[in-house]
């Protein structure tokens, strides 16, 4: 099978998955105990309120019936409307979605930075003091929970320093120049478990990778050790750690509830919070339906960059 065929095939056995996402974000609706409309209206409403807000969501028809309607409004981008908000589903989330995409991908940009060179350094000096000390600090970044290291950095940085915002995104445009400033806290809350995983993940595999054959054989050419290092192993030890990253991706998208919540932060998880506590369901599914199809793309985006990354796959 040639090198384009492999990711081909992978797209294809994601539609399942992505058939599955939607259908369990449908169903989510249905497996709520009790009425939904009435957890919507409250116990006083009256069976004539009950009968027309379950009209106007179509749950008085069959399942199945509900079910094509269903696929047929996301395929058509039509989420339908929060009762709360009085707004679309889709507009709510398109305002939310690069909130938490640019929280997310700034978390994952601090945690590579981090873990990468900590890693390594760590590979190179195992067993000795520098190798201690930064594996109680990995250990520590994955320990500490995401809704106490945020107060803490916030009395710090935000209190007692005054360097950056308490909460909030600014009231500038999304990406602007003070927005960066708002970003930083959150991130890094975010962030920090992912560098404790990923820094020993790298040093796990630099040290299997240093241990090969064919980095012996370099040495023995003469080659300097940062040329062995840098230009031999840590190309192949980065391989796995491409498939950890995609998968942790999925939890710094649920780990993003708690950090936008500790932050103000205006993005999805704090939107979904609200919808549940407002029994606002069809704003819940739109939500959960945002984040489970973000992690289906990510885990094929990595699945498709490891098959051309290891050569033992490609060819």
């Amino acid at each position: 099978m040639t090198s384009i065929a492999k990711p081909v095939r992978r797209i294809l056995t994601t539609l399942p998955v992505l058939w599955v996402v939607v259908s369990v974000v449908f169903l989510l609706i249905h497996l709520v105990p009790g009425d939904p409309i009435v957890q919507m209206l409250g116990e006083g409403a009256t069976a004539s309120d009950v009968s027309v807000l379950r009209h106007a969501y179509g749950l008085d028809a069959p399942l199945g019936t509900q079910y094509l309607r269903y696929w047929h409004g996301v395929l058509h981008a039509n989420l339908g409307e929060s009762l709360r908000l009085h707004d679309s589903v889709m507009h709510l989330v398109a305002q939310r979605y690069p909130y938490t995409l640019a929280l997310t991908l700034a978390a994952l940009l601090i945690g590579i930075a981090v873990s990468v060179p900590a890693g390594i350094f760590s590979a190179l000096h195992r067993g000795h003091w520098p190798d201690r000390v930064l594996g109680v600090i990995s250990l520590g970044g994955l320990s500490f929970p995401n809704f106490a290291l945020g107060p803490i950095l916030i009395l710090i940085f935000s209190i007692q320093l005054g360097w950056l915002p308490v909460s909030g995104a600014g009231t500038g445009r999304i990406f602007g120049p003070r927005f960066w400033l708002y970003l930083i806290l959150p991130a890094i809350t975010l962030g920090s478990g992912l560098a404790g995983v990923l820094t020993r993940m790298v040093r796990t595999a630099m040290l299997e990778e240093l241990g090969q054959d064919y980095i012996r054989t370099a040495r023995a050419k003469g080659l300097s050790e940062r040329a062995v290092v840098y230009r031999h192993a840590l190309g192949n030890a980065l391989i796995p750690v491409l498939t950890v990253v995609g998968l942790q991706f999925g939890s710094l998208l649920a780990g993003a509830i708690v950090t936008e919540t500790v932050f103000s932060w205006p993005g999805i998880g704090r939107l979904t919070l609200s919808a549940i506590s407002n029994r606002d369901y069809a704003l819940v599914q739109g939500c959960i339906l945002a984040v489970g199809l973000t992690y289906v793309a990510v885990n094929l985006l990595t699945d498709v960059a490891y098959t051309f990354a290891n050569p033992r796959i490609r060819g």
